[in-house]
């Protein structure tokens, strides 16, 4: 149940300490796979010159101890090339043993968090005034999958939704909600014409004074708190919550009402935030406002930049918001790891925050707050996603079209409606997600149906498609692959090559985790499903001609890849359809 390049580094380190002594065990074995053996070990090529020996002496010396520690368990041929590469070439029988032991693992090689941490994850964050569009489709899946993630590693995950929930523009809003009447307000948010419902209170704003100045007077009583205003700011709440969840439940993330920590819940905390920083010395008054100088900002002047905390007229900002959040994360919440996943435009405005909560002593060197930046959704002629008419588009609609398209896709295949339906539902939701998470989330990319639905390549229907096919074999054999126990054999290269590839999806979570990068997931997967593809075409699971220890090592195999796949698509989020 170990990762081949983890035991690697392991015994080579050893090696290391017997070779050239102990303080040498620590030195990286720079581990690769090789295009000549399983792995390659280029570790004496760095210590040649520390050593004052030559890179192939230095390789010899490690093949020596690694045969004098009786590595030969694990180890079939070890060869020295090059100008000082150790190639290692692992066992057969040892990749069988181990993935044997992962198929007995209900956890296929994935370890947990010790010891484990908080992890406070704020992503989707949509505004409650504005339709939720595109650009919320990455912020929100990935860090579900990074929930998702983290949850599965025994770590306490704490999903924050930072709904953009309060501010000025609520005055007009509740206004607007007054003249056309509750119910018909209500009806329009929840059917998701926030958009038009927004503009139309705006074009009133901006040309009936009347109406400006009662939009203006509901935001003081908002502000105040005045019971009626805060019952009419519910209803409208309520009613465009429910239409994110429509959203949420489509796109099958794990975010609840329960999750929601709009900017409207840190409204008691921002004069107590401001207080603290002030009485630290951290904030100070600065032409009328208070002020964090976090070192080492400067703007175009060359000037200090300074994080506005409270504004002149004693209004507050995002910059307030955001540092009583990230107090509360700190203090309530008692975070060991802050995740904020927001787009990547935001990059400056966190590097301050976290600064100044740094100086603030809220930051510490036990608690960490990283910005994981999100690229941008781009359309095939390379600029913002968006309609023709130049608008954002609706991802709701977006949502749509990806699963009419996908029931296109698959409607010479003979599925009756209901079942169509569903499948070209899972189809084109995962093909959407999937796309996404396979790019880092800090890059651009290409918002391409085409592409994202095909069948082919490093796509969700891909994936889809690959756990069904094992599936089918399990069906047609009439075995359960829950029961399946092995023992596993090697005979053919597929068989190794996809053993072998097994055994390294622990490390794959683990790390992916770590670095909060999903899109490692999504190209381990792919390698999976392809290593699959291969043992497929070459490897005959069930015909007459196939012994009974080989089809029993066979089914294996696929018992287990066809978990890893599962598993790895489940924390991706990504649904997995019976068939296909």
């Amino acid at each position: 149940m170990t990762d081949p390049q983890l035991v690697l580094t392991e015994r080579v380190q050893q090696a290391l300490g017997t070779a050239f002594g102990p303080e040498y065990m620590g030195a990286d074995p720079l581990i690769r796979p090789s295009q000549f053996a399983d792995f390659q070990a280029n570790v004496a090529l760095s210590l040649a010159k520390r050593l004052r020996r030559t890179p192939r002496e230095v390789a010899q010396a490690i093949a020596d101890a690694l045969g004098a520690a009786g590595a030969g368990d694990a180890f079939s041929k070890i060869e020295i090339s090059g100008p000082g590469f150790l190639n290692i070439t692992l066992s057969d029988e040892w990749i069988a043993e181990q993935a044997s032991l992962t198929l007995q693992d209900p956890r296929s090689g994935v370890g947990r968090a010790t010891p484990p941490q908080t992890v406070v994850i704020d992503y989707s964050a949509p505004n409650a005034a504005k339709e939720m569009h595109v650009g919320h489709l990455r912020t929100t899946i990935v860090g579900d999958s990074l929930a998702r993630l983290q949850h599965y590693l025994g770590n306490r995950v704490i999903r924050q939704n930072h709904l953009g929930d309060w501010g000025t523009q609520f005055g007009m809003l509740i206004e607007h909600l007054l003249d056309i009447g509750e119910a018909n307000a209500l009806a329009r948010l929840e059917s998701g014409e926030t958009n038009e419902y927004y503009q139309e209170a705006r074009a009133k704003f901006d040309s009936d004074p009347d109406f400006k100045d009662r939009s203006r007077r509901r935001v003081s009583t908002l502000q105040s708190e005045d019971p009626e205003t805060i019952r009419l700011w519910h209803l409208f709440m309520d009613a465009t919550i429910r239409y994110f969840n429509r959203i949420y439940s489509l796109l099958g993330v794990t975010l609840t009402d329960a999750d929601i920590a709009g900017e409207s819940m840190y409204n008691p905390m921002l004069a107590e935030t401001c207080d603290d920083l002030e009485a630290a010395g951290v904030a100070v008054i600065s032409e009328g406002a208070l002020c964090v100088f976090p070192p080492g900002f400067k703007g175009s002047d060359d000037k200090p930049l300074p994080l506005i905390i409270r504004k002149s007229d004693g209004g507050y900002g995002y910059a307030t918001t955001d540092m009583s959040a990230i107090r509360y994360r700190v203090r309530d919440l008692k975070a060991d790891r802050i995740l904020y996943v927001v787009g990547a435009d935001q990059a400056l405005h966190f590097q301050m925050v976290f600064a100044a909560a740094r100086q603030a002593g809220w930051l510490t060197d036990e608690v960490s707050a990283e910005h994981l930046q999100i690229g941008m959704m781009l359309g095939a002629d390379g600029r913002r996603f968006r309609t023709r008419s130049g608008e954002s588009v609706k991802l709701l609609d977006l949502l749509d079209e990806a699963v009419e398209r996908a029931s296109t896709a698959i409607a010479e295949r003979g599925y009756d409606e209901a079942t169509r339906a569903e499948i070209a539902r899972t189809v084109g939701i995962g093909a959407v997600k999937y796309a996404d998470l396979s790019v880092s989330h800090d890059s651009e990319y290409i918002f391409d149906f085409d592409r994202m639905l095909a069948f082919t390549g490093n796509t969700g229907p891909y994936m889809q498609y690959a756990t069904a096919r094992i599936r089918s074999i399990f069906r047609k054999g009439d075995v359960d692959p829950s029961e399946v126990t092995g023992p596993i054999i090697l005979g053919e290269q597929a068989e190794r090559d996809l053993a072998l590839q097994l055994l390294g999806f622990g490390t794959v979570i683990e790390n992916a985790t770590a670095t909060a990068e999903p899109h490692r997931v999504c190209a381990y997967l792919y390698e999976t499903a392809s290593a699959f593809t291969t043992f497929y075409e070459k490897c005959p699971v069930l015909k007459d001609d196939v012994t009974p220890e080989t089809r029993t090592s066979r089914l294996a195999l696929c018992a287990l890849t066809l978990r890893v796949l599962q598993t790895g698509l489940n924390l991706l989020g990504v649904p997995v359809p019976d068939r296909m």
